[in-house]
């Protein structure tokens, strides 16, 4: 759990604004190292933290960037890297390009007779799984349970008006969300363009994978389309589970389709194209809907209005919000009832759970038990690392797992180290796909050992020459 002091002034306690500490452990740290930032601009050590690796006990950014990029840097090349973004990087990027927070999930299912009881059993469902209340993915997963029941002892009037609840809220939910987008999307010039470089360069520091290496795997909780985006600016290619191009289709036998381009005068001999990542929506999205026996991208522009337009259009049949695919919505008429989300959540397991992998996640607040679930078991295996960005640990299962596994988890919690411009700044790898980069790297590292090694000898005959 992140630790909060207060300031000491005249205030009173209660008026008293909260210190927030940044929390860090990377590489061999025994212990994490608490600081936080002064008014000054300095940082400031928690009085009975302190790391060795600090010089003089001097704590700045390029202190912190020595310690840290190389950690990350060595990471990044694992043989298999995953990235899991959760609502924090809507929330970073929407924050440089407006000043404001997106959109978060608050809101009722309903409004009927029913409301008490939802949200009493979905708060009931949320502390279960260690958060304060609920949100209305916890509300929706409980009403659609409340609906089915309804519809099994044949009241259809009062399954009639929740399932109207159910569509109204899910309207609202797609609503919520693509006013986000539209707020980024119409942001200040200025703005705009530094939210989304940010936003470039972080998709950037994970994707640029030499060829030899397996994919770079993105997952994300988020219903937007805003790493969708930044992959289309960046030149990223994102491969996912749907097929197709007006409106691509949800395919449960993917293969491990890639991509291959054959080098100028080479035959028989293609290469991986660099720039390619698999790409995962946990949750869904806000342009996922249900067709008939199929599910469905529609062409839903980044920022619309709302959806219902896309709905009408022709040849969807009778549509409405309860067929969009926002978890956990799940799709009617299905022997599996979590479909699609039981083949996206095989999809995480299958890229993070085995030798040699390496998960980071952004913005992720480890308040979904199913994915938690599936990074314990992750854990499990010796060879495997997790390091987890975030503004904070609210819900204080950062440290724990931490605590737990305190060899394989590396931790960057706090606004000094997580805000999206001073993490893509200081501490991410920068892009470096090529091999001429490796190689201008790796020489001029031999260069400047060379000339170092030569620079001391010289200085060692000097010394020696002057006492003789």
């Amino acid at each position: 759990m992140g630790v909060r002091m207060t300031e000491s002034n005249d205030l009173t306690q209660a008026e008293k604004p909260a210190k927030k500490y940044n929390i860090l452990k990377v590489r061999d740290d025994s212990a994490p190292l608490y600081f936080s930032k002064t008014d000054t601009g300095a940082f400031e050590l928690r009085d009975e933290t302190g790391a060795s690796w600090l010089d003089d006990g001097q704590l700045d950014y390029k202190a912190l960037r020595k310690h840290i990029e190389p950690w990350l840097t060595a990471l990044f090349q694992s043989e298999h890297l995953s990235l899991l973004a959760g609502a924090g990087l809507t929330h970073a990027v929407h924050m440089i390009a407006t000043g404001k927070l997106a959109a978060g999930m608050a809101g009722n299912v309903s409004e009927g007779s029913y409301k008490d009881r939802i949200i009493a059993a979905a708060n009931e469902s949320a502390k279960a799984s260690g958060r304060d209340s609920s949100n209305i993915e916890d509300q929706i997963r409980v009403a659609n349970e409340l609906l089915r029941g309804l519809e099994i002892v044949q009241k259809q009037d009062k399954a009639a008006l929740l399932r109207k609840d159910i569509s109204e809220a899910l309207a609202s939910l797609a609503t919520a969300v693509l006013q986000s987008e539209k707020r980024i999307a119409e942001a200040k010039e200025d703005e705009r363009e530094r939210a989304f470089n940010a936003l470039i360069t972080f998709l950037m520091s994970f994707s640029s994978r030499t060829g030899t290496r397996d994919r770079l795997n993105i997952f994300t909780t988020n219903y937007d389309r805003l790493i969708e985006a930044g992959a289309e600016l960046a030149g990223l290619h994102l491969l996912d589970r749907f097929v197709g191009n007006l409106m691509p289709i949800f395919r449960s036998s993917r293969l491990d389709l890639d991509m291959h381009y054959n080098p100028p005068g080479i035959r028989g001999e293609p290469r991986y194209l660099e720039g390619v990542s698999r790409f995962t929506k946990l949750h869904g999205s806000v342009d996922w809907v249900q067709t008939e026996r199929d599910i469905r991208r529609m062409g839903l522009p980044f920022g619309a209005d709302n959806v219902d337009a896309f709905l009408a259009a022709p040849g969807m049949g009778q549509m409405s919000s309860n067929q969009l695919m926002i978890y956990p919505n799940a799709a009617k008429d299905r022997e599996t009832a979590e479909y699609p989300y039981v083949e996206l959540f095989r999809d995480l397991a299958a890229a993070i759970c085995r030798p040699n992998s390496t998960l980071v996640t952004y913005g992720y607040s480890f308040g979904d038990e199913h994915i938690n679930r599936v990074i314990r078991d992750m854990l499990t295996i010796p060879s495997t690392h997790l390091v987890v960005i975030s503004m904070d640990d609210n819900l204080g299962r950062i440290q724990a797992l931490a605590n737990e596994r305190k060899s394989q988890v590396s931790i960057l919690v706090g606004p000094q180290l997580a805000d999206l411009q001073i993490l893509t700044e200081h501490f991410l790898p920068k892009a470096a796909i090529d091999r001429t980069t490796f190689r201008m790297a790796e020489l001029l590292k031999q260069r400047y050992g060379t000339d170092r090694s030569e620079k001391k000898t010289a200085a060692e005959t000097e010394s020696g020459e002057d006492h003789s």
